[in-house]
């Protein structure tokens, strides 16, 4: 019970369809499991109410709430539901990031360079700007990017890679400023996970199988045992909000196999 009469929001608390959990349905999980009542976020409301299914079938606490994080005004309102429901907020997951459209500098429009940094960049600080006067005046609170080693390891994919490095300087810039106030701010790195946002729309992408592509994406990861999991993730989530990491802020944490060890 490492959350206990904790509330937390995993904004992209639903996930892909696929075979396998996504990050923000584990990290929901996973959270509840520990204590905390959750609020899984989610512009895809069906999604979000799968989640909150999974966590009540367990005796979890959860509800669901809608929300586009490109909507400055529905993360407003996510809040203050949140706090009208609960009287407070104590972690705040921003888990959520596309890639739609991007391409090399040469290739990629303005229109899809724009949507990915709406989603990736400015859609967690619609929701920070408005969790952190709430926990300014509990003064602790806990915030958590999902950020990933593209952000800091060579990669194609240059919206994406791009718009998570600026991710994880608002990460800092979180940190830093908010200090004072008892509030921590870190963020997540995760490497080639088994995701169905990865497995299951790269393969449909690429036009190859399922089968294919994770034995190509286990082949890169230098740990035995090939591409993590959403538990992974989850389980690194879990313990940097809770009290254990009470004296950790600021931090780009790779939770990626070893990969991102390979720089230089």
């Amino acid at each position: 019970m490492r959350l206990r009469d904790r509330v937390a929001m995993v904004v992209g608390g639903g996930q892909t369809a696929g075979q396998t959990i996504g990050n923000g349905r584990a990290m929901a999980t996973l959270f509840a499991r520990e204590g905390a009542t959750v609020v899984v976020a989610d512009r895809d409301l069906a999604s979000a109410r799968e989640t909150v299914a999974m966590i009540e079938a367990e005796q979890g606490r959860a509800v669901v709430q809608e929300l586009d994080v490109r909507d400055d005004g529905m993360c407003a309102a996510a809040v203050e539901a949140c706090v009208a429901r609960s009287g407070r907020l104590d972690v705040l997951v921003n888990n959520v990031g596309i890639g739609t459209g991007d391409g090399s500098v040469t290739r990629i429009t303005d229109e899809a360079w724009d949507l990915i940094y709406e989603v990736n960049v400015k859609g967690a600080l619609h929701t920070c700007r408005h969790a952190l006067p709430v926990m300014r005046r509990q003064e602790s609170g806990v915030i958590l990017n999902i950020s990933s080693i593209a952000s800091i390891c060579s990669a194609p994919i240059l919206a994406y890679k791009s718009s998570k490095a600026a991710l994880n300087a608002l990460t800092h810039t979180l940190a830093t400023s908010n200090a004072k106030y008892g509030i921590r701010a870190n963020a997540i790195l995760p490497g080639l996970m088994n995701t169905p946002m990865a497995i299951e729309s790269i393969s449909k992408a690429r036009g190859v199988s399922r089968e294919e592509l994770i034995a190509t994406r286990d082949a890169q990861v230098p740990l035995r045992g090939g591409m993590g999991s959403a538990w992974d993730v989850a389980h690194a989530a879990l313990f940097l909000a809770s009290d254990e990491a009470r004296f950790i802020t600021g931090v780009l944490l790779p939770v990626d196999g070893g990969q991102s060890a390979r720089i230089g």
